[in-house]
């Protein structure tokens, strides 16, 4: 039981930290003059388009549900009795998921309503394949959590 809790702490922290570097490095296409609000603290400062925002938005509050998820599991952990499940976590997980799922979709589908016309021959970035690669392991990681009983 040790060995697949330690499992699971560290998938889920895996998660955490794959969800932080990409909406912190947030650099989601790699080509010369892209928008200045890319980064996390343009957020406020910067125009930016409104997907941009929007994606921007949703990922923060992936990474934010991430992190809640990871406190309340261990919450969770010494409050449940023994044989209940960790629902609550895994709801949390779940829409932490679904957050980078929304994000990485949206700006797949405005990557051609870029208005620098150079960027749209551009290639995605690193933020973007972390993004994607981030959402099958949060989503793993909720279905984890709702299958997960307490044990002694």
């Amino acid at each position: 039981m040790l060995i697949i809790l330690a499992f699971i702490i560290l998938f889920h922290l895996a998660a955490a930290i794959l969800l932080f570097v990409a909406t912190i490095h947030n650099v989601s296409i790699n080509q010369e003059g892209a928008y200045k609000c890319m980064a996390v603290q343009d957020i406020f400062t910067v125009f930016c388009p409104p997907y941009l925002q929007a994606v921007q938005a949703t990922m923060i509050l992936a990474t934010i549900l991430c992190c809640v998820s990871f406190f309340v599991f261990i919450l969770q952990l010494f409050r449940l009795q023994q044989g209940e499940r960790f629902i609550f976590t895994a709801i949390i997980q779940l829409l932490a998921s679904l957050c980078v799922m929304v994000a990485a979709s949206i700006y797949t589908a405005q990557n051609k309503s870029f208005h620098v016309p150079s960027l749209q021959e551009g290639s995605y970035g690193s933020s973007y394949i972390l993004a994607w690669i981030s959402f099958p392991v949060t989503l793993v990681s909720g279905l984890m959590y709702l299958v997960l009983r307490k044990r002694k």
